[in-house]
């Protein structure tokens, strides 16, 4: 069986999402990382909405992503809450104004047209070899899997709803739609 290089095919998705992502970002005027960090807000539950745990996604130190963030709060596209528990935990949300430019800048047809393609191809569980390959790509550079809540080893599921095992809080259907930066495989 011959040795498959993954780099070539996943650093050329990776260079079409973000062309298509600079090209987003210019019309609206945002930089990249505006987007990056948009994005990560909303598809974070509420144990990854915190600057700490955005900067360990993007890779970035937390002092970058605290300019980053006071951008968007001053441009009205976050919103700073402080925990009703812990006042030193700051999270992060959306606005309505965050999620609207969101919604603009995402690059929605690029992958509903490539899903289109992948389906008409008949690509057998295409969305578990992207899957696999993040993993694996995760592994190697042993960051933080930052996975859906509901694929995670602590992730429970009872008939009192949903659980987290390693925090034993209860998890909404949304929370567990999310990523978390404490998922674990």
């Amino acid at each position: 069986m011959a040795v498959i290089d993954v780099y070539a095919p996943i650093e050329r998705m990776v260079a079409l999402i973000r062309s298509e992502e600079r090209r987003r970002c210019t019309e609206l005027g945002l930089q990249p990382v505006h987007l990056q960090v948009l994005d990560y807000v909303s598809r974070c539950n509420r144990y990854s909405d915190t600057p700490a745990a955005l900067a360990n996604y993007l890779g970035m130190t937390r002092g970058t992503v605290s300019q980053t963030l006071l951008l968007l709060e001053r441009n009205g596209f976050i919103e700073k809450l402080t925990d009703t528990q812990d006042k030193r935990i700051v999270h992060l949300k959306l606005s309505p104004d965050g999620e609207a430019i969101l919604a603009k800048a995402r690059p929605a047809n690029l992958f509903d047209n490539a899903n289109e393609i992948l389906e008409k191809n008949d690509f057998l569980s295409h969305e578990d070899s992207f899957m696999n390959a993040l993993l694996a790509l995760q592994k190697a550079n042993q960051s933080q899997t930052f996975g859906l809540c509901k694929t995670c080893n602590y992730f429970t599921h009872s008939n009192n709803g949903f659980t987290c095992g390693l925090t034993k809080q209860p998890l909404s259907e949304i929370d567990s739609e999310k990523i978390c930066q404490e998922h674990s495989v």
